[in-house]
């Protein structure tokens, strides 16, 4: 088993540009497929930053003096690029999401394939994890969390089953959640709704949303001008906070016009959206819901 099949792996390394002898970052190393590749484009004075908090990634390093592995959540990038005596770099490549890895071993409670105990947690050494959420949160927090995490119609429904399940026994493992929660999944539609489910607990104990917030405010700074963004999303809330940050270096509203109705954004997009093509699909099923989007730092 591969640790993890990078996706769109030529078109997102593409969208970098990559210069001979740039400094780049890879914040979402996992099993090391988009910097492998970074690296065959880089020449001997190139360097490459990587980051992952998952100890599994950890052991995946590459044999390279130009690579540098920081275990470390990539919402402290521009910190730790800095302490590696960097202000500015020339690109920087997000993969975001959960490795192929993390969906296959099942103890890591991911996937809705197995049974195991409720974990989801990225970083192992975190205190919240999806046990926590499931059995500790109150019932309006829980319907919040499947409702803004899941888009979940039936969250109310959802909340309140877990609510009253959990007053008897915890609910420790996948099979139990899935017991307490199979009267309310659609007939023909079941697994579909559970990766909603499991979707919503997930961003809840990894705090994704937030991570990819700070993330995303940071590189405005990092990115020399005429420096790339290259990010792959995989839902549509993800990919919403990529699309609008690029376009206005905002997460809501509009920009402020000057005088003459000008605005000062902080990146131009370059190119168009990009997908899989079927090809890619058919060998890499999980590729199918990537959005790869490029930016240029202005």
């Amino acid at each position: 088993m591969e640790y993890h099949n990078p996706v769109l792996l030529h078109e997102t390394v593409d969208g970098l540009n990559i210069k001979p002898d740039g400094v780049y970052v890879d914040v979402t190393f996992g099993g090391g497929g988009h910097s492998k590749e970074i690296l065959n484009r880089l020449g001997p004075n190139g360097k490459l930053f990587a980051f992952d908090q998952d100890q599994d990634a950890l052991e995946n390093a590459l044999e390279d003096d130009r690579f540098t592995l920081i275990p470390q959540n990539f919402r402290y990038a521009k910190r730790f690029v800095r302490v590696q005596g960097y202000k500015t770099v020339d690109g920087i490549l997000g993969d975001f999401g959960v490795s192929s890895h993390q969906f296959d071993v099942a103890e890591r409670g991911f996937s809705t394939r197995f049974d195991s105990r409720l974990d989801m947690r990225m970083n192992q050494n975190d205190a919240l994890s999806a046990y926590e959420v499931v059995n500790t949160y109150e019932e309006g927090k829980l319907r919040q969390v499947l409702s803004q995490y899941g888009e979940l119609r039936n969250a109310p429904k959802l909340a309140r089953a877990i609510y009253g399940a959990r007053k008897d026994t915890p609910i420790e493992t996948s099979e139990h959640l899935k017991e307490v929660i199979n009267s309310f999944l659609p007939r023909g539609k079941e697994h579909k709704m559970l990766a909603q489910i499991y979707q919503a607990i997930r961003i809840e104990v990894n705090q994704e949303l937030e991570v990819l917030k700070e993330f995303l405010k940071q590189t405005e700074d990092m990115l020399t001008t005429g420096g790339r963004l290259s990010l792959i999303s995989y839902h549509s809330l993800e990919d919403r906070l990529v699309k609008r940050y690029i376009r206005s270096g905002l997460f809501e509203g509009e920009p402020e016009k000057d005088f003459y109705g000008n605005i000062e954004v902080p990146f131009k997009k370059v190119g168009k959206l990009i997908v899989p093509n079927a090809k890619e699909i058919a060998t890499n099923n999980r590729a199918r819901s990537a959005k790869l989007r490029v930016a240029e730092r202005l």
